[in-house]
């Protein structure tokens, strides 16, 4: 049962479908096309336009068992190795057993992956994986391909509605605290412009991550944890939100740089790219066994320590040896972003530095999407399904994405099926009931974002991340105050955005506080050890009835 809501105007208007899907990445995408499949109607709400989420950022590629040699059960082991003790096996191997035949339905959806001379799809490595198993599209361009491709079948299906511009505020529900849609702000004309509601049998969260949170991140201007913070006011447990992975190169654009950084993605040390500092040394050698291709956390904590070893603001990735045919080949909008900022990797190297990439944890799901609110699914980087664990193996993100999406719309569609998704009722009351969260000023995002990136970033303690709670905290007293005083944040997107930001904020550092060990991508300074006695666990946050987050221990 929804406990709070967002400050806003009552809804002006209401849509119906069966299935509201909130977001238009390829989780989102795939749940829509699925579940239409079965007769249901399908709304997809998204952000900004239907290809700006995250997805088409995605530069890597997608990751499956398809190479002659390789299985899911190599995968698994590679998955659970990069997880850190804290993978759901079972749901890993879902995802590595589903993965090689979702791809090729996507492929049969008409995305194009990059093919050899003999008609196979090309396969290259990427850190953590012992095997090639990422197919590419476009060279670099894997997540717009995968993207356009997507949303060239939902915009063919005239029975799917598009609700583009738009900001999911709160979940609703019925009188039993099921799911029975949602609310939202379109940022349009017409009918459907301001606040409004869609009322639906089944709502889906694919909403994104939370990258925005910090200052430099890899994560579109959109991705400010609206569907995290929707969850936790509406009752739903979420998972893991400690767990934030900094990719390891990110162009380093100078230290005032803010916002979305250009991201040089991991296949690029795939094909064979070395880390160096500034007199040219690999300080990954030495390291790891897999040196340069190590998991994503032990990467980037190594760039960390060897930046604050010798005082540099960044480190180098050299690729000059691959010569100009191969950057322009295989990986063009790399080379062209580069080039963009003043840098030519053919013939220097590329400045780096970690930067925020990817959420590990978020809405707590089983393994069919199913979230603790009855009618409430989530898939993509938005839940926390368990594949993860403390630490993402790179390119399952967008193979997560899709064999979850196909295993919610198959639940959706065998409760169709069986008389199980009826119509909803909106319980008005409860909805009135619920406690509006005051709203600080759009300037807020700012002070979160530096307050999170000063004492939650790469390198955590104790004292660090207490400075960022404290902060958070008055954050969250002035906007009360001004409330009393009657000078509260006028409701509009860009506090709706502060007030997610600072509820996500709040529950990752509580999160990552309780945490007292070394583990994945998450780094203590003051507990630099793996703790398996005591945190071989998740934390599960909620929300309190005063409205801050508790985090859990789970049971051993």
């Amino acid at each position: 049962m929804s406990t709070h809501r967002l400050t806003a105007p009552a809804p002006g208007w209401t849509a119906t479908t069966d299935v509201v899907v909130v977001g238009s990445g390829v989780a989102g995408l795939t749940v829509a096309l699925n579940v239409r499949k079965a007769g249901l109607r399908a709304m997809v709400v998204t952000k900004a336009m239907l290809d700006d989420g995250s997805t088409r950022w995605a530069q890597g590629g997608i990751a499956a068992a398809l190479g002659e040699g390789d299985t899911p059960e190599q995968h698994l082991d590679d998955t659970l190795v990069a997880g850190a003790g804290l993978c759901d096996e079972e749901a890993v191997r879902t995802l590595v057993t589903e993965g090689p035949g979702a791809v090729r339905r996507l492929i049969a959806v008409g995305a194009a992956f990059d093919r050899g001379a003999d008609g196979e799809i090309l396969l290259t490595r990427e850190g953590g994986h012992h095997r090639r198993r990422i197919a590419h599209a476009g060279g670099d361009a894997t997540g717009a391909e995968i993207s356009r491709a997507l949303v060239d079948a939902v915009r063919s299906d005239p029975e799917i509605e598009l609700i583009e511009h738009a900001l999911v505020l709160d979940l609703l529900t019925d009188a039993e605290g099921r799911a029975a849609g949602l609310t939202l702000h379109v940022m349009g004309e017409g009918q459907r412009d301001g606040v409004g509601a869609v009322r639906a049998r089944a709502v889906v969260l694919a909403t994104g991550g939370m990258g925005q949170v910090f200052s430099a991140t890899t994560n579109p201007a959109v991705s400010t944890g609206d569907g995290v913070a929707l969850a936790l006011r509406a009752g739903a447990a979420v998972t893991d939100l400690e767990f934030v992975q900094f990719h390891p190169t990110v162009l380093w654009l100078g230290p005032e740089a803010e916002g979305q950084q250009p991201l040089v993605s991991e296949a690029v040390r795939g094909e064979g790219a070395h880390l160096v500092d500034a007199d040219g040394v690999r300080f990954m050698l030495g390291q790891h066994e897999l040196a340069e291709l190590a998991p994503r956390d032990i990467v980037a904590k190594a760039i960390t320590r060897r930046m604050q070893e010798q005082g540099a603001e960044h480190m180098y990735l050299d690729g000059r040896h691959f010569g100009a045919e191969m950057w322009e080949r295989r990986f063009p909008t790399i080379l062209a972003t580069c080039r963009t900022h003043g840098i030519d990797p053919v013939t220097e190297p590329i400045p780096i530095a970690p930067a925020a990439h990817y959420a590990s944890g978020g809405i707590r799901t089983d393994g069919h999407g199913r979230t603790s609110v009855p009618g409430l699914y989530a898939c993509g980087e938005v839940a926390c399904t368990g594949v993860h664990g403390a630490n993402r193996l790179a390119s399952n993100s967008l193979l997560e994405g899709l064999v979850f999406a196909e295993r919610i719309a198959a639940d959706l569609t065998g409760r169709h099926l069986a008389g199980e998704l009826p119509e909803r009722t909106v319980d008005v009351a409860a909805a009135r009931a619920a406690h509006p969260v005051p709203l600080p000023p759009s300037e807020a995002r700012a002070e979160i974002q530096r307050l999170m990136s000063r004492g939650a970033g790469v390198l955590r303690s104790a004292a660090s991340m207490a400075g960022t709670a404290a902060g958070l905290a008055l954050l969250a007293e002035q906007a009360y105050a001004h409330v009393a005083e009657e000078k509260p944040a006028d409701p509009r997107v860009e506090t709706w955005e502060a007030a997610n930001l600072l509820l996500v904020a709040t529950a990752l550092v509580a999160a990552a506080a309780q945490r007292e060990e070394t583990r994945g991508c998450h780094w203590r300074e003051d507990h630099p050890e793996r703790d398996d006695a005591h945190w071989r666990r998740h934390l599960i946050t909620t929300l309190a009835a005063t409205g801050g987050p508790v985090s859990t221990p789970e049971e051993q």
